[in-house]
């Protein structure tokens, strides 16, 4: 999934294209993550940073400009230095598409190589989604170059599994869009830990964790702003481990398990009801009315964060992370209670200097900023360029 255009082991995955027609797109490939970075970057400092002559970064920058992929503009020059362009994305360049699907709805939107979505479509959860976004698509007239799917489920092996709070295994994502558009998938707690590591509130952290209290509770270990995936890619499924109440069973088919301890569920049981159907919308009318002086709403609330509180102590002695990002519901549920539980489960040696913790900046849409990424990182990687112009 998280294509890699230095390490050799990544030959398996690029199919017919040829290794020497990869190779030749590898320049280019670190020439556009570079202006990904840092778009505005010039030529002089994009060849300085990524150790080419002056004669290569002309002929990479000239190659991106003709696929569309770059734009240059003169940059002010201080002093006697030598003229040089800025390297910006081409705003009529190629475009990706990011699909978002949520446990309600979903959404799709479109990005050029800036990641910055632009909405195309949503709509509420059906069996026609295929349909729907393929007409959505056509309608628009984009000529994706790849598709990024945010999926609220695991993902092994590259398989969709079952959901463990919702069914989203039988949606046909392969040539959703057309044949030729790869579709790249992944968890969308991963991927909006992606999003939040790119350019977000772990920007530039070297140890990151980021967890998304939505429907359960997921997230990921980013290292240098990549997600830690594991064997199969099913890494992350923080939700499941077993933080809970050992005498319930999970949806997901274990004992025990956080996520029902963290979301709408758990508010339920706390005010006495039953557990709803939606429990985030369920989770969002409590917590407007805990924050109105609802007393019982602002209890079950403050039980629900002093839970949450006690597993990101956990997980923080696991992975000494720099940071934690909390998205979705979970900012909402911090609180004193959140507080006092996460500086109680701390090893004693952390309490003085606590890993603090970050609402996440892109709140809803972190996962579909994620989407978008995991589309523009295959587009531009030396194999996605390559196949582009086979």
């Amino acid at each position: 999934m998280w294509v890699d255009d230095d390490d050799e082991t990544c030959e398996p995955r690029r199919g017919e294209v040829g290794r020497a027609a990869v190779d030749r797109w590898r320049t280019s490939a670190r020439v556009l993550a570079e202006v990904r970075r840092a778009p505005g970057v010039t030529r002089v400092e994009l060849a300085t940073r990524l150790g080419l002559s002056s004669a290569t970064a002309t002929e990479t920058v000239a190659r991106l400009r003709s696929a569309g992929w770059l734009a240059e503009e003169k940059a002010p020059v201080s002093g006697r230095g030598r003229p040089t362009t800025c390297l910006r994305p081409d705003p009529a360049g190629p475009v990706v598409l990011g699909l978002d699907l949520r446990h309600e709805d979903w959404r799709l939107a479109v990005a050029g190589l800036d990641g910055v979505p632009t909405m195309l479509c949503s709509g509420r959860r059906s069996a026609t989604l295929s349909e729907e976004v393929a007409a959505a698509v056509a309608g628009s007239g984009v000529r994706p170059v790849a598709l990024g799917v945010a999926v609220p489920a695991p993902i092994s092996d590259d398989a969709v599994e079952r959901a463990t709070e919702l069914d989203w295994a039988s949606v046909r994502l392969d040539g959703l869009v057309a044949p030729s558009v790869p579709v790249l998938r992944a968890n969308d707690a991963t991927l909006a830990g992606l999003a939040e590591a790119r350019s977000g509130a772990a920007a530039g952290v070297g140890t990151a964790l980021s967890l998304i209290v939505e429907v359960g509770i997921g997230g990921t270990l980013l290292l240098d702003g990549r997600p830690v995936t594991g064997a199969h890619g099913a890494a992350g499924e923080f939700g499941h481990l077993p933080f809970g109440d050992p005498s319930r069973l999970c949806p997901c088919g274990a004992w025990g398990c956080w996520a029902p301890e963290v979301d709408g569920r758990a508010l339920a049981r706390r005010l006495g009801l039953e557990v709803p159907d939606d429990p985030r919308t369920f989770a969002l009318d409590v917590l407007a009315r805990a924050a109105a002086g609802d007393g019982p709403a602002a209890r079950a609330v403050a039980g629900v964060g002093a839970a949450l509180g006690r597993g990101v102590a956990g997980l923080v002695n696991a992975h000494d992370p720099e940071v934690v990002v909390l998205g979705g519901l979970a900012p909402r549920l911090r609180g004193e209670a959140f507080d006092a539980a996460y500086r109680r489960g701390l090893m004693a040696y952390r309490r003085s200097s606590p890993t603090p913790v970050r609402d996440a900046a892109f709140s809803d849409d972190a996962a579909l900023r994620g989407a978008l990424a995991l589309a523009l990182d295959h587009a531009t990687s030396a194999e996605g360029l390559a196949r582009a112009t086979a």
